[in-house]
């Protein structure tokens, strides 16, 4: 008998709560196909009904930024300061913001 996890891709999943707007990762998971990948994910990871929506995407379609060269990547961002109003004078009435 051969190893399942060795013939079948790895699957990433993300699971909408009922009383969420988006999708959180809960996990991963071996599948032959997308369609087993999504019923997989139903029964592991929605056991007592908690979501609303099922993601389940390829791990090896996953891309992703180098953690490595978050400065340079993000570097940018720090060039527009009006993104961030943290010069703004906010009256009292409304300093629970």
């Amino acid at each position: 008998m051969t190893d399942v996890n060795k013939e079948w891709p790895l699957w990433e999943v993300f699971v909408r709560s009922k009383s969420g707007l988006d999708h959180k990762h809960c996990g991963s998971l071996h599948a032959a196909d997308a369609q087993m990948a999504i019923q997989a994910a139903r029964d592991v990871y929605t056991r007592r009904q908690e979501g609303t929506s099922v993601w389940v995407v390829r791990s090896d379609q996953i891309v992703a930024s180098d953690p490595g060269e978050k400065g340079s990547f993000f570097d940018p961002a720090e060039d527009k300061v009006y993104r961030h109003p943290t010069f703004y004078k906010l009256p009292a009435s409304v300093d629970h913001m």
